[in-house]
């Protein structure tokens, strides 16, 4: 593992004061900065996610202390209509960008986003990592390639990220709520390779989401998208669709909350002779229930988790793909800060079994 680069104060000094109090300073190479005008409010945080994992596949390390998330963001509030921010990552012996943009409110019916943040597409990667309780979404267990050329274990998010249809990527973001906030979007042009990564064609993708809230508690999403790539067999830039469905029943904060999803779409990780890709199926289901710890305690609330998660990476040929168990169960403590376990078992179609068990805390500040 590489060390992190090292970054000298005197220069982290200067890009805070230019980013957040729009004061003068001199920037990194020591040219002049224009004063900015100041901003109406500015924000810094940060969260730490420790994981500690075990796996019981042979040939690789039976158990790891990992720092899966150290992140540091800043956001700023110029005016009632524009703001923006920042969050950059130090974990895995690197640091990057993880969001960093800025958007533009026009209307409650029309926010505009510029920069890099998460495609339109996908519930469970739509949801931050500081609330979702499961501790990892693709449940990886170290040491299992089961899924064909995506890797891994076969779970919904990892048709999701792998595939590209969710998570980072540089472009421009459209959203908003119609229908007196009962109906919501999201529209989203981007590169396609992802977050801190060059465009490499001249296609783009696309993703899109729309979401149904008939009362309180509920969500009924659609999505849909198209992931632009190109083709090696073909030798040119081409298209792999994508949709999903899901709802979404109560939220984080209290009692019963579920969250469930089918997708399909192509694989374009594994392609014919023609150049075509292979059609996918993946469904998920995630399932707590949050319970108040009375009294002044240490654990203001314990909360069970459940998922199962299920994915065909080919639907034209048997034997691939397979099912993931999660139970668990979180502790919280003040505002999101908590511990999470849980014991991912994966079995695959073929009938081959292994599990992991993953203890993680999270610090949110």
């Amino acid at each position: 593992m590489s060390a992190l680069p090292r970054i000298p104060v005197r220069h982290l000094a200067r890009l805070f004061a230019v980013v957040l109090t729009g004061v003068s300073a001199g920037s990194l190479s020591g040219q002049a900065v224009e004063p900015r005008a100041p901003v109406e409010r500015t924000e810094v945080g940060g969260r730490m996610h420790m994981q500690f994992a075990t796996t019981s596949v042979d040939g690789v390390p039976s158990s790891e202390f990992v720092l899966r998330r150290a992140r540091i963001w800043a956001a700023a509030r110029v005016n009632e209509w524009i703001d923006g921010a920042v969050q950059v990552d130090f974990s895995n012996g690197q640091v990057s960008a993880r969001y960093a943009f800025v958007r533009f409110s026009m209307d409650p019916a029309l926010r505009v986003s510029v920069g890099q943040f998460k495609r339109a597409f996908d519930l469970f990667e739509l949801t931050s990592s500081s609330e979702i309780l499961v501790v990892e979404r693709d449940g990886q267990i170290e040491g299992v390639d089961a899924c064909g050329a995506l890797g891994g274990v076969c779970s919904y998010s990892r048709f999701s990220e792998k595939l590209q249809f969710s998570s980072l990527d540089v472009g421009i973001l459209l959203q908003g709520d119609l229908a007196e906030g009962k109906v919501g979007y999201l529209v989203s042009v981007t590169n396609g390779p992802g977050g801190n990564q060059a465009e490499d064609n001249d296609a783009k993708s696309w993703s899109s989401r729309l979401e149904w809230r008939p009362r309180s508690g509920v969500t009924v999403g659609g999505n849909l998208g198209m992931h632009d790539f190109t083709n090696p067999v073909l030798g040119v830039a081409t298209y792999a669709p994508v949709g999903a469905v899901d709802v979404e029943l109560g939220d984080f904060d209290r009692g019963f909350h579920l969250q469930a999803g089918v997708m399909t779409g192509e694989n374009w990780r594994n392609l014919d002779a023609g150049g075509a890709g292979s059609r996918f199926l993946a469904a998920q289901t995630i399932a707590t229930y949050r319970v108040p710890v009375e009294g002044n305690g240490k654990v203001r609330a314990v909360e069970p988790v459940a998922r199962v998660s299920w994915g065909d990476p080919d639907r034209g040929r048997g034997g691939d793909g397979g099912v993931l168990l999660t139970p668990g169960v979180v502790l919280h403590f003040e505002g999101r800060n908590k511990i999470g376990v849980n014991l991912d078992g994966w079995r695959g179609r073929a009938g081959e079994t292994a599990w992991g068990l993953k203890l993680q805390s999270y610090l949110y500040f």
